[in-house]
């Protein structure tokens, strides 16, 4: 064998390596049964428990005593779960149920522990894309929608009155005596909902581009009888606006578009001049030395190139994915037209950087 092929390896390095590998393999199974723990309603009926056998915890979730006690397994083997050899019985311990719960939100992980599984559905798709390009459309995400929701809950509706809307100076009370409001990418509604029913002086606007989110945001709208609020199906990148809004809200919805520069551009462009918008998006930097630190960079990172990026692709569009960063996101703003940016964070939201942004 010629010298050029001998590898010379580092025994120690290579062996950490090896135990970090087991590690990730465990987690990421820990991951999946997380999700069917929140799904089923395992971890709120445990939380309400003492310790019980597995048969009594089926019972109570009114789920199948085989899977729960399988489930159990894992959990308890994974440190999630306490279990007692002697009694047979299984616990969560309430340091854990406090991140793991429906009544924890909006510190419930268990609900973004539901990405992996939802984006792992298309990983043939993805993988397609890696030999030939392209990206994976919209539709092919089932229940996309439904988690989406659900996570904006947690970091968008539960805080929106006490701590993001007084981001802005002075807008609470602009809302409270009467604007005209726009939600761009709404989904379905969840937050201009709740902000429609708080302050029924002001009106407000939906747009998002696919009908069933427009149709449920319609529906729950109705629901509560607000004629404030409308909701339609529109294109951020097509919609044309003219000094319309005193308000323009994005959460979570620019780095995913096929065309951000066009959406922002028309965001400007809807604008007052006295106008206020207030972007959420991905925290992190454009350049990834800067993200070597950052808790949750592998995962965002993940959820980009399985979901964020893919889509806007599938549209033949910038592809800009969801870590891309406050540096780009300011330039990008500025080229839009906005001088004035102010990028805020938040203590109950790692995830997310604030943009309150003016002309």
């Amino acid at each position: 064998m010629c010298n050029a092929c001998v590898v010379n390896i580092n025994q120690q390095r290579s062996d950490q390596f090896a135990e970090k590998m087991v590690t990730i393999l465990n987690y990421g199974a820990l991951n999946v049964m997380i999700s069917i723990g929140h799904r089923t309603g395992l971890f709120d009926t445990m939380s309400e428990l003492a310790p019980s056998t597995s048969h009594k915890i089926a019972i109570q979730a009114g789920l199948d005593e085989r899977y729960v006690r399988e489930w159990l397994g894992a959990m308890a083997t994974g440190g999630i779960v306490e279990y007692d050899k002697d009694e047979d019985t299984y616990s969560l311990p309430a340091e854990h149920a406090a991140w793991l719960t429906r009544k924890a939100s909006p510190n419930n992980i268990a609900v973004t522990a539901q990405w992996l599984s939802v984006l792992g559905d298309v990983e043939d798709k993805i993988v397609d894309c890696f030999k030939n390009g392209g990206g994976v459309h919209y539709e092919h995400y089932r229940r996309f929608n439904e988690v989406m929701s659900e996570e904006s809950s947690q970091t968008v509706i539960a805080p929106l009155f006490d701590h993001l809307l007084p981001l802005a100076p002075g807008l609470p009370e602009k809302l409270e005596a009467g604007i005209k409001a726009l939600d761009l990418g709404c989904g379905s509604g969840f937050a201009l909902i709740e902000m429609a029913k708080e302050f029924p002086n002001s009106t407000f606007k939906g747009y998002d581009l696919l009908p069933e989110a427009v149709e449920r945001a319609k529906s729950r709208a109705d629901e509560y009888g607000l004629d404030n609020i409308t909701f339609e199906v529109t294109d951020a990148a097509e919609f044309d606006d003219v000094k319309e809004y005193d308000l323009i809200m994005t959460f979570d919805a620019v780095h995913d578009q096929a065309d951000p520069e066009r959406v922002l551009s028309n965001i400007y462009r809807a604008l007052k001049d006295d106008g206020l918008y207030f972007m959420q998006d991905i925290k992190g930097s454009s350049y990834v030395h800067n993200n070597m630190d950052h808790p949750l960079a592998p995962f965002m990172y993940t959820i980009s190139c399985t979901h964020c990026m893919t889509v806007s692709l599938a549209q033949n569009g910038k592809g800009l994915g969801a870590m891309w960063g406050k540096e780009l996101a300011c330039d990008m703003l500025r080229d839009a037209g906005f001088n004035k940016i102010e990028v805020r964070e938040l203590g109950h939201d790692p995830i997310n950087y604030y943009y309150i942004v003016n002309k």
